[in-house]
């Protein structure tokens, strides 16, 4: 006599959560083992002067890759505020790396050299927070000079202008200028984020994020407030600008739209209904992403991560940047 139907049906289930629950216990052996190998790569990373916290090689150099737009937008912001850069403030922070180019004080009304301050200083605690994270290396050579924002601008509105765009000149230019910056270190970190494996890496890229989506907000808001002002003696809008410089790097990131103007297209805005474009962002008013290819690309000024220049005359460093240079 056969056993009961119920009987046979439970003996089924057992045989099949079993089998189950070995191949997820050898899928989570293997996942496991693929992570000790993964994080016997990395090398030892101190961590507040205390035990070593130790990342894997990937974590890392996502970790090392941001010091390069970081030291930028740190030695731009404090030199425009106070006329000194990194060297003035922590030069142990530099790791030794040559004297920026081209910095000099902004002439900047009192609330844009506030505000101005605030981000050089906001930038400092970045670069801490990264080495005390990861190793990091030395303050790349950086140029900052009003000749190579010029040759930014220039570029942009494909034309020469007369006189040459200076971004310490004035408020408005300063604006303009860093435009330029934040905002593709902030796709970065967008792009970096999915791809790190530790929590204590993606803590800390959320947090840099915050801080870098708040500095783009503030100087788009400022920059919208002035949207029709023109900018110095050229007579084209600052609204105008500002899409011109997207639309410059998206085609030097070579990925499609991952960047917008103030003002866009009808139907651009947010869910389709506003040509204000305070702050930019997808379909979905998401966040756009970069690889470090793609930011290579656009802050080298060339389109291409293996061809150095701009704001990098020798390139960026850490393993990331240097292998697009072999």
């Amino acid at each position: 006599m056969g056993a009961p139907a119920s009987s046979t049906t439970a003996t089924v289930f057992a045989v099949v959560a079993s089998a189950a629950a070995v191949l997820m216990c050898g899928a989570a052996l293997a996942r496991a083992q693929d992570m000790d190998k993964e994080w016997a790569r990395a090398p030892y990373r101190g961590f507040f002067g205390g035990p070593g916290s130790m990342l894997p090689q990937s974590d890392v150099d996502l970790l090392e890759f941001p010091l390069n737009l970081e030291y930028l937008e740190t030695e731009f912001f404090c030199w425009s505020a106070l006329g000194y850069g990194l060297d003035g403030i922590d030069a142990n922070l530099t790791g030794g790396g040559p004297p920026s180019i081209g910095g000099q004080s902004a002439s900047l009304t009192p609330i844009i050299r506030d505000i101005a301050t605030q981000f050089c200083y906001q930038e400092v605690g970045h670069l801490r927070a990264i080495k005390q994270t990861v190793r990091g290396f030395p303050r790349p050579l950086l140029d900052i000079s009003a000749a190579n924002f010029g040759k930014v601008i220039e570029q942009a509105l494909n034309t020469t202008l007369d006189p040459p765009f200076n971004p310490y000149e004035n408020s408005v230019n300063f604006l303009v200028a860093s435009y330029i910056i934040p905002y593709v270190g902030l796709t970065g970190y967008v792009g970096a984020n999915p791809r790190l494996l530790t929590p204590q890496s993606r803590k800390l890229v959320a947090g840099l994020l915050g801080v870098e989506s708040a500095q783009d907000a503030v100087i788009r808001t400022l920059l919208y407030e002035r949207g029709m002002a023109r900018v110095s003696s050229y007579g084209v809008g600052v609204a105008e600008v500002t899409a011109h410089i997207s639309d410059l790097r998206n085609e030097l990131g070579r990925r499609g739209v991952k960047d917008e103007g103030l003002v866009v297209a009808p139907g651009q805005g947010p869910e389709g209904i506003t040509v204000g474009n305070v702050i930019a962002g997808d379909h979905l008013s998401l966040a756009y992403d970069r690889t470090p290819e793609e930011i290579l690309a656009i802050v080298y000024g060339t389109g291409n991560p293996s061809q150095r220049g701009g704001f990098f005359p020798q390139g960026a460093d850490g393993r990331i940047a240097r292998s697009f240079l072999v």
